[in-house]
């Protein structure tokens, strides 16, 4: 077989997965529903016992509602590592709090304590540490330093189901809340989705009022009880978060797969890791235990021997049908964000650094190894 373009991600979705969505609109249940709550439950039952899992409709969703139901509001300050994608501080906002962007680590590219230590104010309520491409955190030093102060912990975990630190799933590494996303190119999918997850049952109940417009009951509950659907109370002026039986329908198989769609992906980054070795680029870092990490995304950095710079090697990479992606031009490089934070001029050089030479390549469980030898013909054709 001929390859002539691979793209940047191609979605995994089986039979099981399409004859579960056609129940769902046979059956006429199309919003949130059985298969809404039963996927709750699994995804709660895959990250711990006794953890809470709450579905919505994206990670967004899922933040804010971890943060609201926390009481982060005007005056607060939450910390936000620069390097990750505009939802991660957006949702401080929502609530009026301030975030306060810090650098990475530049091996990892994930936040560290030390790092939150340095930003930490009286105003400061909350951190949320991101995950970085599905590398865990070390969440140990993270919440222990946090409960010491007094501090809330909400993990931005979008690239990071299935990974763990320490043998403990990421959801369930002492964070009060984590935020889990089933975007299109995610490690699994329902499309659009989101899932909030907690040992915390006070959290859990807040966001299941506050994800359907603060009603008092759940929406399934409502419609299928013999109580009268319409008998129910609005106790706060909530959010449309909920995720559709029809999403969940999708998550349903998905879940059953992530442990294969993550093998996949490893043995994926793992040849990538050979046969890019010789080329000038830093590889990503797998962490102290490679098994731990989603892998999520591969990301390389362009050294600064190679003979193109990032800018200029991505349309070469696009013109010979290669997919690729920057994860993440720093926050504090955004109009908004920029203009919001005032950033002092050199304040994150690791993030800076990152942000100038990273290129996502193309990965996915089902791609071939004859796609990804064409990626790396290209890469070397460019760099070597």
């Amino acid at each position: 077989m001929t390859i002539a373009s691979v793209p940047f991600f191609r979605p995994s979705i089986g039979e099981a997965e399409i004859a579960e969505v056609c129940d769902s609109l046979r059956n006429g249940w199309l919003t949130t529903g059985a298969k809404a709550q039963l996927f709750e439950q699994r995804f709660g039952e895959a990250i711990g016992p006794d953890c809470h899992a709450v579905a919505v409709n994206s990670a967004t969703a899922a933040m804010h509602l971890a943060l609201e139901a926390l009481g982060i509001g005007p005056g607060d300050e939450v910390i936000v590592p620069t390097l990750t994608f505009t939802a991660t501080a957006e949702v401080v906002r929502y609530l009026g709090a301030t975030p306060v962007l810090v650098d990475c680590d530049p091996a990892t590219s994930n936040v560290t304590a030390d790092l939150l230590a340095a930003a930490m104010s009286p105003r400061t309520k909350a951190v949320m540490p991101v995950h970085f491409a599905g590398l865990p955190c070390d969440m140990r030093a993270i919440t222990d330093w946090a409960g010491a102060h007094g501090i809330a912990v909400v993990d931005d975990a979008a690239h990071a189901f299935p990974a763990a630190h320490e043998g403990r799933p990421v959801g369930d590494c002492g964070a009060d809340a984590t935020a889990f996303s089933f975007y299109a190119n995610k490690t699994i999918t329902t499309g659009e989705g989101g899932m909030l997850v907690t040992r915390d049952p006070a959290i859990a109940e807040r966001a299941r009022k506050m994800r359907l417009h603060g009603i008092d009951r759940d929406v399934f509950n409502r419609y299928s009880s013999l109580q009268a659907g319409w008998q129910y109370d609005i106790v706060a002026p909530g959010f449309k978060y909920n995720l559709t039986d029809i999403a969940a329908s999708i998550g349903l198989h998905q879940l059953g797969r992530a442990g294969e769609f993550r093998d996949a992906r490893a043995a994926l980054c793992e040849r990538y890791d050979r046969l890019l070795s010789d080329l000038p680029l830093i590889l990503p870092a797998s962490g102290p235990n490679p098994a731990d990490h989603s892998r999520h995304l591969y990301i390389v950095r362009l050294r600064s021997d190679a003979p193109l710079s990032r800018d200029a090697l991505i349309p070469l990479l696009r013109d010979r049908g290669v997919g690729v992606s920057v994860h993440y031009v720093p926050l504090h490089r955004k109009s908004y964000w920029k203009e919001f934070c005032k950033p002092r001029e050199g304040a994150f050089p690791h993030a800076d650094a990152i942000g100038d030479s990273c290129v996502s390549l193309p990965l996915f469980p089902s791609m071939t190894r004859e796609e990804q030898d064409y990626v790396v013909a290209r890469l070397g054709e460019l760099l070597r």
